[in-house]
């Protein structure tokens, strides 16, 4: 089978699902579309999340207090949630190659105004205006994860978005390390913002040499209708509310919380405030991994269990004021947020594809509109799924406005995840919830139910 054809970087033909085109051309393709990816997204995800990093340098000379921190990154997160709307739909409009070149270089807008504005004397306005624009690198996960998806056949999927979103999610540990070091060497705020400047650009010239477009994933938009209309796309978002949205707000909040719980100087905190993001990227593909092998309603539910199981420890934790405990069971959460958000971005290929079956179709047409309705659908997904850390944010807010610490939030989410747990169970795993039985279209292909996706 001959490589794909390209005019202008766009890959005319693909077709992932076919094992011989796979073999020769697909996937060594497919791989170097993932690199840069990663590359780009997991800046864009150092970007949403620099103001989690740059509130611990804001001292008392700043003029800020607890709850305008917890404003300002919450307000961040909203608005790099709203952004993966758009962001979806821009590789089917401008492809997926071409949007990535764009995104990376609107990076630099919110880099070079926190640059401008971090000194003692700006106002909260000020602070707040600029860190909306950060929201624009929270956009940078949607496009990529739609974009990926197109490349990788079913088989494959949960490993490839699992790594795909992992080594985005690592850019939160990252800049936080950065942030670290930087406070250890007795540096500013604008150091750090420097280092990512060049680095911005440096993604954005990769992505423009070593990239490709898909052809028949441009101009269908149509498909994010489809989606918006499908009940498994507001199911999906619910759950990854409760695995996304707790891996992101908790970044941004891990640190706050400690320093004004637990009194701990921005130095303590960013000592241990890397380790639990970090560990929860790294385990995201093995969340993925794991869907692929025994799929990914089955780890998701046991994963919202754990998660379950930390947060009451982290209740005791708070109210028995054990800063060690507290730190430990945070790390334990971290980690199994990035389990389920595996798992659960395995399960939305899946499901689709499940639909397809039970539609009557098969073969490259049933994979095309899996390949249509999910990726379409991962935007809205990851979209609502951010939302999560807003709402986590604003708790952890009124948290403290109202006892002086966390505990109240973490009965909140406690309560939350016993919920995804139930909807994890009713709609995926129960006897009822398998897709129909094969008719005479698909009899040659065994069925998925939705317990397998």
């Amino acid at each position: 089978m001959t490589a794909p054809s390209r005019g202008g970087r766009w890959i005319r033909h693909w077709d992932p699902e076919n094992e011989t085109f796979w073999n020769e051309t697909g996937e060594r393709t497919a791989k170097r579309n993932l690199f840069f990816s990663v590359l780009s997204e997991h800046i864009g995800f150092s970007v949403w999340t620099l103001w989690s990093v740059l509130v611990l340098f804001m001292g008392p000379e700043y003029g800020l207090t607890p709850a305008d921190k917890f404003l300002l990154t919450s307000m961040v997160t909203l608005v790099g949630a709203v952004a993966r709307v758009p962001y979806t739909f821009a590789v089917a409009v401008f492809g997926g190659r071409n949007w990535t070149v764009v995104s990376a270089g609107l990076l630099l807008v919110p880099t070079i105004a926190a640059f401008a504005v971090m000194e003692p004397g700006t106002s909260f306005s000020t602070f707040l205006l600029v860190g909306l624009l950060a929201g624009v690198g929270g956009g940078n996960f949607a496009s990529s994860m739609t974009n990926i998806n197109a490349f990788f056949p079913l088989r494959k999927k949960g490993w490839a978005l699992g790594l795909n979103a992992g080594g985005g999610n690592i850019g939160v540990p990252v800049i936080q390390l950065a942030a670290l070091a930087i406070i250890g060497a007795g540096g500013g705020p604008r150091v750090l913002l420097g280092i990512y400047i060049p680095l911005i650009v440096v993604a954005a010239v990769l992505a423009a040499r070593f990239m490709d477009n898909i052809e028949n994933v441009r101009n269908d938009t149509g498909a994010a209708r489809d989606a918006a209309k499908d009940p498994h796309t507001w199911i999906m978002s619910f759950l990854y509310i409760g695995t996304f949205g707790s891996f992101i707000g908790y970044s941004f909040a891990f640190g706050q919380v400690l320093t004004n719980q637990f009194g701990r100087t921005p130095l303590q905190a960013a000592y241990v405030t890397f380790i639990g993001p970090l560990l929860g990227s790294l385990i995201r593909p093995v969340g993925g991994w794991l869907a692929d092998r025994y799929g990914g309603a089955k780890i998701t539910l046991y994963d919202f269990v754990a998660m379950g199981a930390a947060t009451a420890v982290l209740i005791v934790a708070s109210t028995e004021k054990s800063p060690a405990l507290f730190t430990v069971a945070f790390v334990v959460l971290f980690v199994l947020t990035g389990l389920g958000n595996g798992s659960t971005y395995k399960m939305i290929p899946g499901i689709f594809q499940a639909k397809a079956f039970a539609e009557g179709l098969q073969g490259e047409a049933a994979a095309a509109y899996g390949r249509r309705l999910s990726g379409a659908s991962m935007g809205l997904i990851g979209a609502v799924g951010a939302l999560g850390g807003v709402g986590i944010n604003l708790a952890f807010r009124q948290s403290f406005l109202s006892y002086g610490s966390g505990t109240g939030a973490f009965v909140a989410f406690l309560a939350c995840y016993a919920l995804c747990f139930a909807v994890t169970w009713a709609v995926y795993l129960r006897r009822s919830a398998a897709a129909a039985p094969p008719t005479a279209a698909t009899e040659t292909k065994p069925q998925l139910s939705y317990a397998e996706v």
